[in-house]
């Protein structure tokens, strides 16, 4: 079989396949396509339609399971984390993303928990029978995204149109701004000394520049030789407060108006003797100086019962003081204050940072523990103290009245280690010479400890005037166990404006007294050391000696830290 000759075959050029021509929509497309110059400014739509994409597809928040419903039993514990966040944010004035990061794992969780904040609201403002969402749906953390990508894409936009910079002929070196320190009145320093103390109990990672702050603020005050102005208000006297409306009309008449002088409005309403009565309740020497007031303003006052009677309109009228008189009055007690707070032995020093002249055996938050001046009417007594400058212990807090009984029950633990038994008092009889408010604690034997009642009792209702407009003994003790106050016997049974003494016998009460007359009460502490000298059979000598405090190292301090050490409950607050 023979191959075919190359004759016998055709050679045949096939048609090349059509190429398919564009439709007319996708050259109408191509026609409507958005045109830039090189030479334009504006790029920000071209930029928006080369995002149309991804704006037409935004990511999703990624799914966040929770294991818990809103209001169940670990709803009060995410709230209380919560709101110590917003609180923190409030007083340290930092971003309250980077405080909620600290807690939170994620934004995610902390946006959760708002979520159920305002969830748990409605519930509260609608009804138990209203129930919005039972979990998390994610709404404020998307809405944070969301901000996040727009601010992002501002960025962006401000940055491609930012105008080009000109050329210069040589490089200037930017020195970095010095950083000064801003001059804060007491009170901030208060407060930041509060958070500098928070942040070092709770080990958190600020404590270390709130620290440093503190520190630099304490140097610029104390190297601070210009004189300041004070500006007193309604905290250094509440005469200051507000203003008086309805209470004082002026004095129309020539020297009146030259000097600014005022009368008491006979018209006044109830609300503005309410409110006179608020800002003049409690002031230091009561109706009785008032009326001495009344008395010097009269030039013919005559000590006689027909000229009371005949002027009794005229005597009762409260005397006026004029807005002078009461700024000169505010400012003599603030700086009367001012030198009572520098001489204190008791207070914490914060313009020169210098510790009390007082030995601290032991620290808590708001009250501390000291020994007691010599010569001591009973060996190993002690003295609780709060930091804060008190005129007595009524004016405490909750917070400090529970440091105070902590001590309480630690000291008698360790008298009663001791075989010993204990007696607490204060003597709270000047409020005028605005002392530094202290407990003393005495110990005494158990065959003393049982008849000390009877012993103060007696003393107590031969001390003071025969008759009187108070009750001689009011026994806070007996209230705490009968009319069950409990551990609130003392403070809701005193007036804290009035002078007192107060011993105690049990941690809840014990006796109290009013003192009318100051000027027949025993000065300082030498009541009480009558008393316990006398159960003690001490030398008269040492009780009538009332020593003070010394900046020299007291030989009783070590002694009496090693006993102290094992019923020590202020290291739980170092320790952990």
């Amino acid at each position: 079989m023979e191959a075919p000759s190359a004759l016998d075959v055709d050679y045949v050029q096939r048609k090349a396949p059509a190429v398919p021509k564009p439709t007319s929509s996708t050259s109408i497309n191509a026609e409507m396509e958005l045109k830039r110059h090189k030479n334009e400014i504006g790029h920000q739509l071209h930029d928006l339609d080369q995002d149309d994409d991804v704006d037409d597809h935004p990511s999703k928040v990624e799914e966040h399971e929770v294991d818990y419903t809103f209001g169940d039993s670990g709803s009060q514990w995410r709230m209380t984390k919560l709101r110590a966040v917003m609180r923190q944010a409030e007083e340290s004035s930092q971003p309250i993303e980077e405080l909620a990061l600290e807690r939170y794992a994620t934004l995610q969780e902390f946006d959760n928990a708002r979520e159920e904040q305002v969830e748990l609201e409605r519930r509260d403002t609608y009804g138990k029978d209203y129930v919005g969402k039972v979990k998390p749906s994610g709404e404020l953390f998307r809405e944070r995204q969301q901000e996040r990508s727009r601010q992002d894409d501002r960025g962006t936009y401000q940055q491609h149109n930012e105008p080009p910079q000109p050329p210069q002929a040589h490089a200037v070196n930017k020195q970095p701004p010095v950083r000064t320190t801003v001059a804060l009145d007491q009170t901030a320093l208060n407060r930041l000394k509060a958070q500098m103390l928070k942040a070092k109990l709770r080990n958190a990672s600020n404590a270390a520049a709130l620290e440093a702050e503190f520190t630099s603020a304490m140097a610029h005050m104390a190297n601070d030789k210009e004189p300041g102005v004070v500006v007193l208000g309604a905290m250094e006297n509440r005469m200051l407060a507000g203003g008086r409306r309805g209470e004082a009309k002026a004095v129309d008449t020539k020297r009146g108006r030259e000097r600014g002088l005022v009368e008491e409005n006979e018209d006044m309403s109830i609300e503005d003797m309410v409110r006179e009565e608020r800002r003049s309740r409690g002031q230091a020497g009561g109706e009785g100086q008032r009326f001495a007031e009344r008395i010097a303003k009269d030039a013919k006052f005559d000590n006689d019962l027909d000229y009371l009677d005949e002027n009794a309109s005229k005597l009762a009228k409260r005397v006026q003081k004029s807005e002078i008189n009461l700024r000169n009055t505010a400012i003599g007690d603030f700086q009367k204050m001012g030198r009572i707070l520098d001489a204190c032995p008791l207070c914490h020093h914060e313009d020169t940072n210098t510790p009390p002249v007082a030995p601290i055996v032991s620290l808590a938050t708001r009250v501390y523990l000291t020994l007691p001046t010599e010569p001591e009417v009973s060996e190993g007594g002690a003295c609780i103290v709060p930091i804060q400058h008190r005129t007595n212990l009524l004016h405490c807090d909750d917070d400090e009245w529970e440091e105070i009984r902590n001590f309480m029950k630690s000291l008698t633990r360790m008298y009663h280690d001791q075989g010993r038994d204990v007696v607490f008092y204060e003597n709270a009889a000047a409020p005028q010479r605005r002392r530094h408010a202290s407990m003393e604690v005495v110990p005494l034997p158990y065959r003393l400890g049982e008849t000390a009642p009877a012993f103060f009792k007696e003393a107590i209702l031969t001390s003071d005037e025969e008759w009187s407009q108070h009750k001689k003994i009011i026994d806070t003790l007996s209230k705490a166990r009968s009319q069950g106050l409990g551990k609130m016997a003392f403070r809701r049974t005193l007036a804290k404006e009035m002078p007192y003494f107060h011993v105690w016998f049990e941690i809840d009460g014990g006796l109290g007294h009013i003192v009318e007359d100051s000027n027949r009460w025993p000065t300082g502490d030498l009541f009480a050391r009558e008393v316990l000298g006398g159960m003690l059979d001490v030398e008269p000598q040492i009780i009538k000696k009332q020593g003070r405090w010394s900046k020299a190292i007291d030989p009783r301090t070590d002694g009496f830290r090693k006993r102290w050490r094992k019923f020590d409950w202020t290291r739980v607050l170092v320790d952990g």
